[in-house]
């Protein structure tokens, strides 16, 4: 599927680009952006409309087929504050924070992938459990209240009178 937003001049052409290679698969990434103000696009402090279309090509023949999608950004960085690498970077950065951080904890400390509830509204409570019990650790692990090796083992431990009185505190 193309989009005209990454066909435009605004974006390099494909022989610009390289592929990288990373976790079995060849990636290529490039953006278009458009500078706006909060108050032309409604929302407070956007000054950046950011389009970036990311090709995929699994080296694994077994794998999912190619893919060619473009994911959609607004950001508070003004036009002139980053160059495209810059920007591209600080959008892999922000996915990877949010696999590398949360959902692995959540992976390691609770099996969430290898959980199969399969209701929709059973599993969003058990994310948001999760999410719970994690961000709990982190408030006692910051105010040096944690004497466990880790929040998997932090929350074995736990009851919920214990979990109840740490909210309320």
């Amino acid at each position: 599927m193309r989009n005209a937003c990454c066909n435009s001049r605004l974006s390099p052409p494909d022989e610009a680009l390289r592929w990288e290679k990373d976790h079995w698969r060849l990636e290529r990434r490039r953006l278009a952006r458009v500078a706006v103000t909060p108050e032309k696009i409604g929302l407070c402090g956007c000054w950046q409309v950011v389009a970036v279309r990311r090709e995929r090509v699994e080296l694994d023949p077994r794998a999912k087929p190619p893919s060619d999608e473009i994911g959609y950004y607004v950001t508070s960085i003004a036009e002139r504050e980053m160059t495209d690498n810059e920007l591209l970077d600080v959008i892999r950065g922000h996915w990877s924070a949010i696999e590398n951080g949360v959902h692995h904890r959540r992976d390691v400390s609770f099996g969430e992938d290898a959980c199969r509830v399969a209701q929709h509204s059973a599993a969003h409570a058990l994310a948001t459990l999760r999410n719970l019990a994690i961000g709990l650790y982190e408030i006692q692990y910051s105010r040096g209240r944690i004497e466990a090796n880790g929040c998997k083992s932090w929350c074995r431990r736990m009851t919920v009178a214990t979990a109840l009185k740490l909210l309320r505190s």
